[in-house]
Parts: structure tokens; C-alpha cells; sequence
């Protein structure tokens, strides 16, 4: 894919619904099996958490679920102390399935990836999942591939303020030391669309099953899939 007739230098791209189906396949599991561990009472369907997407961040979507329920006594003191344990314990959870092969790479995105590592472009990891999340994705799903590590991955925990805000594509630039004209970002979802042209960034959207709307303005371009 070029960019103003060029090849970019690098491609960043978005981990969750991107790389992988890890939010349906994945975290939505291991956040139901968290609740009914804690005995906090939820039970997520595929319809709350297609909206709670909405919100970046795992604890961020709990908190905003407890606030949707008019559950408050999750947003403060040993409630609150309550989710991030839930939270923490989630990220395991989800781990342990990865590992044990519940998560696949989305089909062509190994092949989509390898072609620009043939013409000299780099890839890089540009997400507000954690680090533990990621490397265990790659760990179970793209390594075995054949696909080297990404030349920079940018994680939650390496910013204050998550997508739809630039920080994440910013800080990557800068650890890159290239220009956003130089690089391509490859993105599911509306919030991680905005984060990348707020950084200067031409994004290219791969609908993810929870992402099929959009709205994608200012999209470079929009396809269903790694392979169309």
C-alpha cells in the first residue's frame, strides 16, 4: 500500500479486533469468567460489550458499567480496589486463553505484515492494551508465524491518556524518529481512527466484528479484511 505514491517507512498497528478477534475470542471470556470467580455480579453479552468498546481501557469499562448499573459502590474505596483486582485478574485469565490457542491472528494479517517487512518497511505496536496483553498475543499468535518483534510497541501502561487522544501515536513517532507522513496506521476501530489522524497519521481501517459501522472519517481507506 503507498502513501503520496511512496512506501511508508512504518506501519503501526492497533492490537485488539486488528491483529487478532481478541476482544470477542478473548477479553469478553475472561471478563466473564473473572465476574463469576469474584462473584461480582455481571454477565457480559456481546451486545453490552459492543458498546462498552466505546470506552478504551478494561477497568475503564467496568467503571463505566458499574456507573451504567447504578452499581456506585464500585467506584470508590474497597469497591473500587475491588475492579482493579478483577482487572488484574482478567489480564491473566486472558493470557492463559491465549496461550492455549483461543486466539488467532486475523486471517492474512501475518502475509499483510511480511509483505511490507520484504520492501524494507518497518511494523510497530501502537495500542492502549497493556504490555502483558500484547506480548502474550505475541507470544501464542505471531511468533510461531514466523513475524519478527515489532520494531517499537507503544502499551497502556506507557501513557497517560488513551485513544481516541494522539499520546500513544505520538510517542511512537517520536520513538521512530519519524514524521506522521512517514507511517501508515492500521486500525479496527473508531476511537483508535481518531487517535491516529489527531496524530497526523493516514490510518487504514480493517473492520473488526464489533466495528462494522464505523463512522471512518477521514479513513485513508476501509476494507473487511486483511485479505480483500
Amino acid at each position: 500500500m503507498l502513501l503520496n505514491n511512496a512506501l511508508p517507512k512504518a506501519v503501526l498497528f492497533d492490537v485488539d479486533g486488528t491483529l487478532a478477534e481478541t476482544e470477542q475470542d478473548g477479553h469478553l471470556v475472561a471478563f466473564n469468567r473473572v465476574f463469576q470467580s469474584l462473584d461480582i455480579p455481571w454477565v457480559w453479552t456481546d451486545e453490552d460489550y459492543q458498546w462498552l468498546l466505546k470506552t478504551t481501557g478494561g477497568l475503564e469499562r467496568m467503571r463505566v458499567y458499574a456507573e451504567h448499573c447504578g452499581q456506585l459502590q464500585f467506584l470508590e474505596g474497597k469497591g473500587a480496589e475491588r475492579l482493579q483486582d478483577a482487572h488484574r485478574l482478567k489480564n491473566k485469565v486472558y493470557a492463559e486463553l491465549v496461550e492455549q490457542g483461543a486466539v488467532k491472528p486475523r486471517p492474512g494479517v501475518v502475509a499483510f505484515i511480511q509483505n511490507f517487512l520484504q520492501q524494507g518497511v518497518a511494523w510497530a505496536v501502537v495500542t492502549t492494551t497493556s504490555r502483558a496483553n500484547f506480548e502474550a498475543l505475541y507470544a501464542a499468535c505471531l511468533k510461531p508465524s514466523g513475524l519478527p518483534p515489532p520494531r517499537l510497541a507503544i502499551c497502556g501502561e506507557d501513557v497517560e491518556r488513551k485513544k481516541p487522544d494522539p499520546q500513544a501515536y505520538l510517542q511512537a513517532l517520536h520513538g521512530l524518529g519519524l514524521h506522521p507522513s512517514d507511517c501508515l496506521a492500521v486500525e479496527d476501530a473508531p476511537n483508535g481512527l481518531k487517535a491516529a489522524r489527531a496524530a497526523g497519521i493516514a490510518c487504514l481501517v480493517v473492520r473488526s466484528v464489533y466495528f462494522q459501522a464505523g463512522p471512518w472519517d477521514g479513513a485513508y481507506a476501509v476494507r473487511d479484511s486483511f485479505l480483500s
